[in-house]
């Protein structure tokens, strides 16, 4: 079993953010992902919030060997731009990047002067970027008049080996399903590891899959598993609820069973579990909101056997 590791919410100053991801190297876990393309917190007005690419790109630069990543949010990014940006990454670290994509949901943004879309428009905007990436990096030159993606014989150089690189897409709803079996390597589960919840999930990219002569089986799966060894049931649920304020819908009595607590070992047997019930070629630990020391117990007890 594969395991990684998320350090997100902006917890962490830049030199302690690279002890920890160095730790996670150290001790043989295959990925670190940290906060993506989030301009600023609205809960935490006077936060750092350091650039997610921008770290990403410092923290490939920095470890031989661990995979990095963070999410780009659509809105974020022009289409070529991001190309090039990912193409470089993959030139200076081959085949350490961890490039992970979604539509987002930050309206603190509009004070950026980034565009507030609804949902719908948002995933319409992904595919147009997805299909363009693909290109781009295939080595076309390439001229789109969509709706969100405009350009006029755009190129990329370099271009990654075999004009490919891996696609995540966070998807749980049905459209954003429908890109990642047109789009993605990668189903980034964006659920709680709830078995019911995305069993019904695969169901619905399964039927995706087929419309497209996809066979579901050539997507990996990426999931979070919120962990907190050694906190009681109450205190976890409420930090998940904290942190993870768009599941909300998803009723206590489902999230409760579905959060890894508990002594390391039952920790690590759960974890396990999971991944083999949910298919998970990757496992991240979510340590999201946590300070350093707790972080760095995490990581000592549930770190991956060698």
């Amino acid at each position: 079993m594969r395991l990684g590791v998320y350090l997100g919410w902006h917890v962490h100053p830049w030199p302690q953010l690279l002890e920890l991801v160095r730790q996670a190297e150290q001790l043989g876990y295959a990925a670190a992902f940290v906060d993506g393309d989030v301009s600023m917190l609205a809960a935490r007005p006077e936060a750092d919030c350091l650039d997610g690419w921008t770290v990403t790109t410092a923290l490939l630069a920095s470890t031989p060997r661990i995979g990095i990543g963070s999410l780009r949010l659509v809105h974020h990014w022009n289409a070529a731009r991001l190309a090039q940006a990912v193409a470089t990454a993959e030139r200076l670290a081959p085949g350490r990047l961890r490039f992970q994509i979604a539509i987002g949901e930050h309206p603190i943004d509009a004070r950026f002067g980034l565009p507030t879309l609804p949902p719908g428009e948002r995933v319409e905007w992904l595919d147009e970027m997805l299909e363009a990436l693909r290109a781009l990096w295939r080595g076309e030159t390439l001229t789109r008049s969509g709706r969100f993606v405009q350009l006029d014989r755009a190129r990329v150089r370099p271009t990654p080996p075999g004009g490919r690189i891996p696609i995540a897409v966070a998807a749980r709803r049905p459209r954003m399903l429908e890109l990642v079996a047109a789009h993605a390597d990668v189903w980034e589960v964006n659920l709680p590891p709830i078995p019911e919840r995305v069993a019904r999930a695969a169901e619905r990219l399964a039927a995706a899959c087929a419309r497209r002569g996809r066979e579901p089986g050539s997507l990996r799966r990426s999931m979070l598993l919120f962990a907190r060894p050694g906190l009681d049931g109450a205190d976890a649920l409420r930090q998940f609820r904290q942190l993870n304020p768009w599941f909300h819908s998803i009723p206590d009595d489902e999230v409760g069973p579905a959060l890894v607590l508990g002594e390391p070992q039952r920790c690590r047997e759960r974890v396990a579990d999971l991944a083999a019930r949910l298919d998970l070629d990757l496992a991240v630990l979510d340590a999201s909101g946590l300070a350093a020391d707790p972080t760095k117990r995490l990581l000592e007890a549930l770190a991956p056997e060698k």
